[in-house]
C-alpha cells in the first residue's frame, strides 16, 4: 500500500504531572515553531490553554499541535502531529478519541515515581489499539531518580497488560523536557543526559518508530470526527483524521451520522494546525488531522465520506460512567443575589446570574456535544438533572467551569452508577495505588479497611516509603482524600483508576463526625464563632450571611448540631469589673468545591454561586428534619 513519508501522528500519554505538557513546548521550540522574538516571550505549558488547567497544573483537553520537523540530513521537511492528551482517567473520553486520531504513542515516565495507575491506564488503552510505544523517561535530573528500576517496572507493566513481542520491544529515550534534552544512553541517577545539547536524538526515535500513515490510492473518501471546537465566525468546527482520499474546500461530502443516516453537506472551510494556530488550506490528504466549518450539528464519532460511496468508520466507544451527581436549579434563600447580598455591586452582578432551569439545561446540553463521557439523564423535578461521568474530578471540573460563567447551583451529593447482572446489583470499584511514608502506613490501612478496600499489593523499595494497592468501591472514594491527607500529614500521595465492577460491598460509613447546622438567618458574628469553635471546626468567617438549614461547620460528635451562629453580645453601659478576655477565633477552614461535595452526606448538597460554595441541608427547616429522622428511625 502506498505511504505518506511527509507526515507523522503521535500522541503523548502519561499519568498526570509527568511531564507531557513540557515536552510539547520544548518541541515545538526545537523544530522552530515560533520566531526568534515570540520564543523569548512564550508561556510555560503553552499546550494548558484553559485558565482550570493552568490554575491546577493538569491538562483537562486533549489537543492537537502540529511540529514541521526539518532532518538533519536535508531531507524534506516532515510534519509531526502531537496529540497532547489528559492524564487522570476521568477524562478518560478524552485519551480515548486522541488515540483514534494517531498510529503511535509516546509513553512518558517519571524518573523518579515509575508507572502509576493512569500510566496503566493510557497504556492499556494504546496496547489494545496495536500501536507501537516509545518510551521516555522524563525527569532524569531529579535527585530522587531511579532509571533502571522505572525501566523495570515499565516492562513488568507492559507484561501485565499482556503486551505482544513487537509492543514489547519498544525503544527507550532519556529526557529532561524541561531543559529541552534526549539521549539515547542512559545517563546516572539524578543527572541530565550529558551526550546530548536537544530533542535530536527524541525526533529520531519518533521518525523511525511512528509509521506513516498508509491509504489506498482507489479508495472513496472517509473521514473520522475526533473532537470539536466552536468559533465566533465559522460556528461549529469538526476536528478530522483523513483516513482515505482528500478533502478539499467547498467540496460536497456526505455526512454519515451516528444513527446511520446520511446528508450531504458543504465544506465552506478547512484549516490545518500549525504550531498552535489553524491556517486555512486548500486540501487535506489520507493521514492528515484538518479541521472543516459549515455543519452545524455534527457529532464526535461521524464520518464524512464520498457522496458516490458513503463507508461508515466505527463509533468512538467510551467506558460506562462511574459516578453521578444531581445538578438542579439553586433554591436557597440567597439565590440570586451576591457573594453578601447586600450592596450596589451585589445588584449590578445579579444580571448576568443564570438561575433559571432553562438556562441550566441548555449548558449541560452544551457539554454533552464536546464531551463524550458525560451523560445527562432527567429526574422526577422538572429544575434537576443526574450527570453521569468518569469520575469525581471531571465532574467537579465542569460545575467550576459553570460557576465561573455566572450559573448557580444546587449539587447533590456524587453517588455511583450501579449495573444489574443476573439479577445482582453490582458497583464499580477502582484501583487505588498510595504512597506513604512507613510510620503512616497502620493509618491508611485502617482508613481503607473502614472503607472495604482490600490489599492486592504491597511494595518497599527501601527509601522509607511504601507503595500500596488497594481494590476499592468506588462508593468509598467519596471523601476519601481529605481524610487520607490529615492522617498521613499531608504526606501521602494517592491515584486511583476505575477497574472494573463487583457485587455490591454493602453498608459503608465514611464521615464520622456530625454537622453544625445554622438554626436561624443572620450575619455571622466574632462573639458567636469563639463560643462555638470549641464544638468542632467551622467553615464561616465573621460577616458572612447564613440562612437556616446552612453547614457552618463540623461537630466533633457523630450527630448533627443546631446551633445560633449570628448571637450578638449583648451590651450594657455598666462596665465590667473584670476586663473582656479577648479569645482568638480559630481560622476557619475553607472548603474548595471538590472539599466540598466530599463532605456531604446523603441530606447534604452545596449550593454553587459565583462568588460562595456553601454546604446544606436538602431540607433547611429543622422541625421538618427531626421529623424525617424519626419517622426513618421508626420505620
Amino acid at each position: 500500500m502506498p505511504t505518506r513519508h511527509d507526515i507523522r501522528n503521535v500522541a503523548i500519554v502519561a499519568h498526570v504531572d509527568h511531564g507531557k505538557t513540557t515536552l510539547v513546548d520544548a518541541m515545538l521550540k526545537q523544530a522552530g515553531a515560533f520566531a526568534a522574538h515570540a520564543a523569548e516571550n512564550l508561556d510555560e505549558r503553552m499546550m494548558d490553554s484553559n485558565d482550570l488547567e493552568r490554575e491546577k497544573g493538569i491538562t483537562i483537553l486533549a489537543k492537537n499541535t502540529a511540529v514541521k520537523y526539518h532532518p538533519k540530513d536535508g531531507g524534506d521537511p516532515i510534519t509531526i502531529n502531537i496529540i497532547d492528551t489528559p492524564g487522570h482517567a476521568d477524562f478518560g473520553g478524552e485519551v480515548e478519541r486522541g488515540l483514534s486520531m494517531v498510529d503511535a504513542v509516546v509513553l512518558l515516565v517519571d524518573a523518579s515515581e515509575g508507572p502509576l495507575p493512569q500510566t496503566r491506564f493510557v497504556l492499556r488503552k494504546a496496547l489494545a489499539a496495536k500501536m507501537p510505544v516509545i518510551l521516555c523517561i522524563n525527569k532524569t535530573d531529579r535527585p530522587d531518580s531511579r532509571i533502571a528500576e522505572v525501566v523495570d517496572e515499565t516492562y513488568d507493566l507492559f507484561l501485565d497488560l499482556d503486551a505482544d513481542e513487537e509492543q514489547i520491544e519498544f525503544p527507550i529515550v532519556y529526557a529532561c523536557a524541561r531543559d529541552g534534552v534526549a539521549s539515547l544512553t542512559k545517563p546516572e541517577d539524578g543527572t541530565v543526559p550529558a551526550d546530548s545539547t536537544n530533542l535530536e536524538p527524541f525526533f529520531t526515535t519518533l521518525l523511525e518508530t511512528v509509521p506513516a500513515p498508509e491509504y489506498d490510492e482507489t479508495a472513496p473518501l472517509q473521514a473520522h470526527v475526533t473532537n470539536l471546537d466552536a468559533d465566533n465566525f465559522l460556528g461549529r468546527i469538526a476536528l478530522l483524521r483523513v483516513e482515505q482520499g482528500e478533502l478539499k474546500k467547498g467540496q460536497t461530502v456526505a455526512w454519515i451520522k451516528r444513527d446511520g443516516t446520511i446528508s450531504n453537506v458543504r465544506i465552506t472551510e478547512l484549516m490545518m494546525t500549525e504550531a498552535l494556530t489553524r491556517k486555512p488550506a486548500e486540501v487535506a490528504g489520507p493521514g492528515d488531522i484538518c479541521a472543516v466549518a459549515g455543519i452545524p450539528d455534527i457529532m464526535i464519532g461521524e464520518t464524512l465520506a464520498d457522496p458516490e460511496n458513503p463507508i461508515a468508520l466505527p463509533l468512538i466507544t467510551v467506558d460506562e460512567p462511574a459516578i453521578s451527581m444531581t445538578i438542579g436549579t439553586n433554591t436557597s434563600p440567597l439565590v440570586g443575589r451576591g457573594g453578601t447580598g447586600k450592596g450596589a455591586d451585589a445588584k449590578a452582578a445579579v444580571k448576568d446570574r443564570k438561575v433559571t432551569a432553562r438556562q441550566v439545561k441548555d449548558r449541560l446540553e452544551r457539554e454533552l456535544i464536546g464531551n463524550v463521557s458525560l451523560r445527562v439523564l432527567d429526574t422526577e423535578r422538572p429544575d434537576a438533572w443526574e450527570v453521569q461521568g468518569r469520575g469525581e474530578l471531571a465532574l467537579a471540573i465542569l460545575v467550576e467551569q459553570m460557576r465561573r460563567e455566572g450559573f448557580e447551583m444546587t449539587i447533590g451529593k456524587p453517588q455511583v452508577v450501579t449495573k444489574e447482572v443476573d439479577g445482582k446489583t453490582y458497583e464499580p470499584t477502582e484501583r487505588m495505588t498510595i504512597d506513604v511514608p512507613e510510620e503512616h502506613m497502620g493509618a491508611v490501612t485502617q482508613l481503607m479497611g473502614v472503607r472495604k478496600g482490600r490489599m492486592d499489593n504491597m511494595s518497599n523499595h527501601g527509601s522509607g516509603w511504601v507503595r500500596m494497592e488497594f481494590i476499592v468501591p468506588s462508593r468509598g472514594l467519596i471523601g476519601f482524600r481529605t481524610e487520607f491527607l490529615t492522617n498521613t500529614r499531608g504526606t501521602g500521595i494517592a491515584h486511583s483508576i476505575h477497574e472494573g465492577h463487583e457485587p455490591w460491598f454493602g453498608t459503608l460509613t465514611t464521615r464520622n463526625n456530625g454537622s453544625l447546622v445554622a438554626d436561624r438567618a443572620g450575619v455571622v458574628t466574632a462573639f458567636a464563632m469563639t463560643n462555638l469553635q470549641e464544638r468542632g471546626v467551622l467553615f464561616t468567617e465573621p460577616g458572612t450571611e447564613v440562612y437556616e438549614g446552612m453547614i457552618v461547620g463540623e461537630n466533633s460528635r457523630a450527630d448533627d448540631m443546631d446551633v445560633n451562629i449570628t448571637k450578638e453580645k449583648k451590651l450594657t453601659n455598666m462596665r465590667s469589673s473584670s476586663a473582656d478576655s479577648f479569645e482568638a477565633i480559630v481560622p476557619p477552614r475553607k472548603l474548595s468545591l471538590e472539599q466540598s461535595l466530599e463532605f456531604c452526606r446523603d441530606d447534604e448538597c452545596v449550593e454553587v454561586t459565583p462568588e460562595a460554595v456553601r454546604i446544606r441541608k436538602v431540607n433547611l427547616d429543622a422541625r421538618e428534619r427531626a421529623r424525617a429522622a424519626s419517622r426513618a428511625k421508626h420505620g
